[in-house]
């Protein structure tokens, strides 16, 4: 069968599997610090599939998309194309079905990037906007495989996560000729344990207080996370001081955006858990 006689179809259940599998396959190699040969698994995959090189990749981008809102990582040469149908977040369902734990949870980031210049810093992200089957096939997958349950037990992650912006902290203070004040920035979560609602306490260079929680995950910006009520409670007691670092990209190349109180202004906090005793 020539591209010709299947151009213009939709892909077929097996198809998207052959396709997702491969992408994984690239991502493992990148993940890895090797350089994926992406001319050789495009070509042995169009044995294969017998779609076109754009059809490939388009699709490529697809899965970028998907696994972006997973909190998963992404192959960085494929840039996330929003416009996917249900039928590729299904495939990757199947995927992470046979293979829960398709990359390592946790890999060091790229170092250096605590240096304020060399981190980027951007305002939060907007909402994605797909078609609804799309939207429910997502959510079929993101319920059996949930990002922020995944981030919030990974505690190396977590703790590489807040090691990150301590150090920052420091710099930052120290950049600004506060030195002084860069001594004094604690590591709560490290020294005192969980309890205190955030995990760094630093200051900004006119020396008022700021109570740092730190929430990193080795996806992209849109992947959602835990908020302890604590922590919210915090949020709404102290909203002068406190903050909320979203880590993000932390494997290859981190990013962070900001987020000060009230967050129910920027987030939608849904109560999933209740305590229970015996009346």
């Amino acid at each position: 069968m020539t591209d010709a006689e299947v151009a213009g179809t939709d892909w077929s259940s097996s198809e998207l599997d052959l396709i997702v599998a491969d992408y994984f396959a690239m991502l493992k190699e990148e993940q890895a610090g090797e350089t994926i040969r992406k001319t050789e698994h495009r070509r042995a995959l169009m044995k294969l599939i017998q779609r076109s090189t754009s059809s490939i990749e388009f699709k490529h981008q697809n899965i970028s998309a998907v696994l972006a809102e997973l909190g998963l990582p992404r192959i960085r040469g494929y840039v996330p194309a929003r416009h996917f149908q249900g039928t590729i977040a299904d495939a990757i369902g199947r995927y992470l079905q046979v293979h829960p734990d398709p990359i390592p949870l946790f890999a060091n980031p790229v170092t250096g990037f605590t240096d304020p210049q060399l981190l980027f810093e951007g305002p939060p992200p907007t909402a994605l906007q797909i078609n609804e089957n799309a939207k429910k096939a997502f959510e079929r997958v993101a319920r059996r495989f949930d990002p922020a349950l995944r981030d919030q037990l990974n505690r190396a992650l977590g703790a590489a996560g807040e090691e990150f912006i301590y150090e920052r902290e420091q710099q930052l203070l120290i950049s600004a000729n506060r030195s002084d004040l860069a001594k004094k920035v604690r590591w709560v979560s490290k020294e005192d344990g969980d309890g205190a609602g955030y995990d760094i306490r630093s200051y900004d260079p006119a020396g008022s207080e700021r109570w740092i929680e730190v929430k990193t995950t080795r996806g992209g910006s849109r992947t959602p996370f835990y908020l302890t009520s604590n922590e919210n409670e915090v949020a709404k007691e102290r909203p002068d001081a406190f903050r909320l670092y979203r880590v993000h990209d932390f494997s290859h190349k981190p990013g962070l955006f900001t987020l000060t109180p009230p967050l129910e202004a920027v987030l939608q906090l849904e109560a999933l858990t209740f305590r229970a005793s015996l009346k």
